[in-house]
């Protein structure tokens, strides 16, 4: 498991869940998420037993030993009627130990005084995909469709004047409409502002994509801004900050929600792009004259094997399997 290179990481998971961490803690906390799939397991064990520290806070006395015995045996509990949380011992009851008596301490402490002032409609709720895409529809009727390793946070209500979601990875949004309250997207340092339209956002290593179906959409940094219509999109660059704005060139932002791969004159070197994110591969192109060589067909949930039998017909060329890794040439 990743942790054990990241020592830190059980530190910035709580600054992270007290709304403390800095925009390059967020990041290195992404980051980490999607290093390994153990990671993401972490985290969600991490978040149930938080939450779990929060509720018995309220109702917890004085005695800071008998509560956290108490608590011990709530959680052991807990572990054995269920197998699907995975077991982390040494770090995570470390951590525990320190939340726990830091909640547990009579309401002296500023985070006890949050968690009990605080009303159930301001807490923030955040659902994961995991491995398999997730559709799900927000308390506004509005419905987002996660890609894998994507999640999204939101509260319990929209109250005041705007609609505020957090998100990690990649989604689809379907906003019901509501000029009176603005839907907003915070993803890194982009914040993506609508009223009532239907888009695609992608947040990876290397830059913030937002490609419209349907209606307008305004993408904003600190220092730029612009607005997109159906089949425009907006990138925003990691490395340079810089927002460029363009046509759609394809279809393929859909491929995880319709699992189609619509090609039309679509170079080789695309398909192969979008191949080795759809299905985790390492496929690579063993000829340069391979590259742009275009292909027509539309591919229906096809397995990988499958899609490249088809390629490998259409354009001639052979596909060998070296390890893990796929050369057509």
């Amino acid at each position: 498991m990743k942790t054990e290179h990241n020592p830190n990481i059980d530190e910035l998971l709580v600054k992270s869940m007290l709304d403390e961490a800095s925009v390059a803690e967020q990041i290195e906390i992404k980051q980490w998420l999607l290093d390994d799939d153990d990671n993401q397991r972490y985290f969600e064990h991490f978040e149930l037993i938080w939450n779990e520290s929060k509720r018995f806070a309220r109702t917890s006395t004085v005695d800071e030993n008998a509560a956290w015995e108490r608590f011990k045996a709530r959680t052991t509990a807990k572990e054995r009627e269920t197998e699907v949380l995975p077991m982390y011992p040494k770090p995570v009851f470390r951590i525990l130990r320190m939340v726990a008596m830091v909640l547990m301490t009579a309401g002296v402490g500023w985070l006890s005084y949050i968690f009990a002032t605080r009303s159930s409609s301001d807490e923030m709720l955040t659902i994961s995909s995991g491995m398999q895409t997730l559709t799900d529809t927000l308390p506004d009727g509005s419905v987002v469709t996660l890609n894998r390793k994507s999640s999204i946070s939101f509260p319990q209500d929209f109250k005041g004047k705007t609609r505020d979601v957090r998100l990690i990875g990649e989604a689809f949004f379907d906003v019901k409409p509501d000029k009176s309250k603005p839907f907003l997207i915070s993803v890194n340092d982009v914040t993506v502002k609508v009223v009532g339209t239907s888009f695609n956002v992608k947040d990876n290593a290397e830059k913030t994509e937002v490609i419209v179906e349907t209606g307008i959409v305004e993408v904003a940094t600190d220092t730029q801004k612009v607005r997109i219509t159906p089949r425009e999109e907006a990138t925003v660059l990691k490395a340079s900050s810089k927002m460029r704005k363009g046509i759609t060139a394809d279809e393929f932002h859909n491929y995880y929600r319709t699992r189609r791969l619509f090609c039309d004159g679509t170079p080789l070197w695309r398909l192969v792009e979008i191949l080795n994110e759809a299905y985790e591969a390492d496929i690579v192109i063993g000829n340069e004259r391979l590259r742009n060589l275009p292909i027509n067909t539309t591919f229906d949930q096809n397995s990988l094997e499958s899609i490249l039998g088809v390629v490998s017909e259409t354009l001639s060329l052979k596909v060998e399997q070296h390890g893990d890794q796929i050369v057509l040439k």
